[in-house]
């Protein structure tokens, strides 16, 4: 391919880049980053293989089970192309560690399952200036975005602030479809050889969404505030309000709420407390449905996406919005 050639398979040659993960994404973004010749990468990840594990995270078998993931990823990978060097850091990714192991390559990409540890990332490569491959999974539905690069923005400006531990579930208490990762993982490695390269457009500004439910992808911009502006707290427009909170409100001020919910049509008809359904990632061609004379509430299953929403409308709509905390559940 013209737009790669050889300059940029020597890029890829001397790219070094770092996978925090050798989970469910990590495992297609290391195969394929290897695949495609990357000369060196890093591997973080403490955990062992389950069994669990076996649907979605691809370069492990049933005899991989109780080993630990970053040491076999580095096994077999090795097997695909022995070519590339591959340093495997079976530790937990802590603040303690985090510098030191990010300074040694020029791009990290983060595959990592909770809100901590993906802050954790975005500030190391803020601090070190990363760019930054971002990914996630939730059910059904993925998230790419490419933060930190070329002074575009980062995973803060899109989550200013990481909900309370309790309140997120992971894939093992929510589950995760086995083949979403891949779709996802795929995406992430595209971009990195994109920024690696320097060919194509990447999704720095942009946060892509994908369902593979209903199939429908979305873009969503995503702009990085200005040094003289302080980014917005909760306590400014996307504050949060209790099921008491509510209750009471839809009681004295009927007329005055208009409660949306943001889940997807199936699991609105599946459990709801009344009022409007339009999908998260509906909302921006549907903000024409949204009153602009009424306190907009957005609930979800569990407050989550319904604090997404508020911050994806926050450039459209310039009235009160509250997230029900803890969502339905």
């Amino acid at each position: 391919m013209p737009e790669i050639g050889i300059s940029g398979q020597e890029k890829l040659k001397n790219a070094k880049v770092l996978m925090i993960g050798a989970g469910g994404l990590g495992c297609p973004v290391l195969q394929y980053l290897v695949a495609a010749g990357v000369g060196e990468i890093g591997i973080v990840d403490d955990d062992i293989v389950d069994i669990s594990n076996l649907h979605r995270q691809i370069l492990y078998g049933v005899n991989d089970v109780g080993g630990l993931k970053a040491v076999l990823a580095k096994e077999k990978l090795e097997l695909l192309n022995p070519n590339v060097f591959i340093t495997a850091y079976p530790v937990r990714f802590t603040s303690a560690n985090a510098e030191a192991i990010c300074g040694v390559y020029d791009l990290v990409i983060d595959g990592s399952d909770n809100f901590a540890t993906r802050y954790l990332v975005n500030d190391t490569c803020v601090t070190l200036n990363k760019p930054l491959v971002f990914g996630s999974i939730f059910k059904f539905e993925g998230h790419i975005s490419a933060f930190n690069f070329q002074n575009g923005p980062d995973y803060r400006d899109v989550f200013p602030e990481a909900p309370p531990a309790d309140e997120v579930p992971n894939c093992a208490e929510i589950g995760v479809l086995g083949v979403l990762p891949g779709i996802i993982g795929t995406y992430m490695a595209n971009e990195a050889i994109k920024i690696i390269c320097g060919i194509g457009e990447t999704l720095s500004g942009k946060l892509m969404t994908i369902n593979a439910l209903n199939n429908t992808i979305s873009f969503f911009k995503v702009g990085k505030p200005k040094q003289s502006i302080v980014k917005p707290t909760v306590k400014t427009i996307d504050q949060e309000i209790t099921m008491d909170e509510l209750n009471t409100w839809l009681l004295e001020y009927p007329d005055e709420i208009c409660l949306i919910d943001v889940r997807e049509t199936y699991e609105f008809e599946d459990y709801n407390i009344g009022r409007i359904n339009i999908p998260l990632y509906e909302l921006q061609d549907r903000i024409e449905e949204l009153p602009s004379d009424k306190k907009l509430i957005f609930c979800c299953q569990t407050g989550q996406r319904s604090k997404m929403a508020i911050q994806l409308l926050k450039p459209l709509y310039k009235g009160e919005m509250y997230n029900l905390k803890n969502g339905l559940s």
